[in-house]
């Protein structure tokens, strides 16, 4: 598409000559913060145009159609005029700041009460910890021309610039540590897919990153929109929640260019409240998620629950999370790493065990290492589980790499069509043997549970290639093992001892 390919290397080629910018995620920051306020000012557009006494919480000389666009004779702020503008006045604004001449308030900075609307409130949100890294005003002018030729309110442009962003968003998956808050849109598909969304529904993500589980959702839900009471149910049937700035402005945006009018997506923590709290209005029909896996939480997020499912994995606390915020006959769809299947500490063990002993826990599906590459080789899996009833059976099916190659990678990522052969097992279940292993084989809880030991470590891959990890991701890996090695001992000398007359195994 030429508008994907030319919009990006103008932008990245204009930014390469600017001594602020430092990599591709601040390239990315910095892109997004002045395509939200694009965005956001063409959204502006419809609200003042369908509502009689819309007012902008922006003050009327800082939104975009007042300083990013040339005036009738063709000028526009240039150089240190503009760059002074940006960081002293602009930036510090939307922030929340006043901006002064000595006592005189040159500019209130915008303020956000519990009564405002969504739609405004998000400014501040967006802003609260975005930066201007471009030091050269020239530049930053050329970057503006450039994102200011986009025609929002063209329906069929807009569309296409969905692509571009959608490719934006990939980048991240190679740029440094921000590829934590992007998965493979070919998983978000699928995921979405076999989750079946209806209208009236309401979903979920909890740590909602760039937004690609919403949209995946939003995508499946459209096809059943035939007129404007189900575009309200659509638009109405979203709940995203990121506790990091920068992501959060990139869902923010996602959202706006998805027309979604009112973006349900709040900047907070979602481990940040008593897990013991929630009442049925704070559950969902759908969680469509991917917790973040690798981090450690300290004893205060862990004190927000119960003393046998607090651990210190920040995976396994979404896990609870999701657990106590799904409705009865909710459905759920989340990414955990291979760590939550083979681990055995006590949080992993007892998260597993209320898994799969109150919910139904029906299908696992095991994912190829480089998935998330080049982010991370961290082998990956989805749960899919329902609040039915408890787990009597559970599938277990193996996502092989396609046979014309030896991984997947940043040029050639997985595809939906991947998923064709679960996707067409998944209708008609059936045991897939592969030599002494499985593909694809049935468990029951029983199983799972006891003779397990809630070691669900299934099916995988026979004939693991040996793949030097990030060194951060080989640390993590062999914590876990050791962990569950440790765990495993102990059971093992505590069968032991019990079948001693008295004796202890010192």
């Amino acid at each position: 598409m030429a508008m994907q390919s030319g919009f990006i290397k103008r932008i990245r080629d204009i930014m390469r000559m600017d001594a602020g910018i430092n990599g591709d995620a601040q390239r990315i920051e910095q892109m997004v913060w002045m395509l939200f306020l694009k965005v956001y000012d063409a959204k502006e557009d419809d609200w003042e145009l369908n509502e009689d006494d819309y007012e902008s919480i922006i003050p009327e000389a800082l939104r975009w159609r007042n300083w990013a666009k040339a005036d009738s004779n063709g000028h526009a702020m240039t150089g240190d005029k503009l760059l002074n503008f940006v960081n002293n006045i602009l930036f510090p604004v939307l922030k929340g700041n006043d901006v002064k001449d000595g006592d005189a308030v040159l500019y209130e900075g915008i303020k956000v009460t519990p009564d405002t609307p969504i739609k405004k409130a998000i400014v501040k949100s967006a802003f609260e910890d975005a930066n201007n890294y471009m030091k050269d005003g020239v530049y930053l002018r050329q970057v503006i021309d450039v994102i200011d030729e986009i025609a929002f309110d063209d329906v069929k442009e807009s569309h296409a610039f969905g692509f571009v962003y959608e490719e934006i968003l990939r980048e991240l998956q190679s740029a440094g540590s921000s590829g934590e808050f992007y998965t493979p849109r070919a998983v978000t598909e699928f995921m979405a897919l076999m989750i079946k969304p209806q209208l009236g529904e309401k979903m979920a993500d909890f740590a909602c990153g760039t937004g690609g589980f919403i949209t995946s959702w939003l995508g499946q839900l459209s096809g059943q929109v035939t007129d404007t009471t189900a575009q309200k149910q659509l638009d109405d049937s979203i709940y995203g929640v990121e506790k990091k700035p920068f992501p959060y402005l990139l869902c923010v945006t996602n959202m706006l260019l998805h027309d979604i009018e009112v973006p349900n997506i709040y900047h907070m923590n979602s481990l940040k409240h008593n897990l013991l709290d929630y009442t049925d209005e704070d559950k969902f029909d759908v969680i469509l998620m991917n917790p973040p896996y690798g981090g450690h939480e300290d004893k205060s997020i862990q004190g927000f629950f119960p003393d046998d499912l607090a651990s210190a994995e920040t995976a396994d606390l979404f896990m609870s999370v999701i657990m106590y915020r799904l409705k009865k006959k909710g459905r759920a769809a989340v990414v955990v790493p291979d760590g939550f299947l083979f681990g055995l500490d006590n949080a992993k063990v007892n998260i597993k065990k209320k898994l799969i002993s109150q919910f139904n826990l029906h299908t696992v599906v095991r994912l190829p290492g480089s998935v998330f590459s080049p982010y991370t080789s961290i082998t990956t899996n989805l749960l899919f589980f329902d609040n039915t009833k408890p787990t009597t059976e559970t599938w277990f099916y193996r996502v092989d790499i396609p046979s014309d190659r030896k991984h997947f990678s940043k040029t050639k990522p997985m595809e939906l069509k991947h998923f064709d052969d679960c996707i067409a097992w998944w209708n008609d279940r059936k045991e897939i043997p592969d030599g002494e292993n499985f593909k694809a084989q049935k468990f029951t809880a029983e199983y799972l549970l006891n003779e397990q030991g809630c070691n669900i470590d299934l099916c995988g891959y026979p004939h693991e290639e040996e793949e030097i990890l990030d060194p951060l991701d080989t640390i993590r890996e062999y914590q876990e093992r050791r962990t569950t090695l440790n765990a495993e001992i102990d059971k093992v000398l505590a069968e032991l001892e019990a079948l001693l007359p008295g004796g202890v195994i010192e």
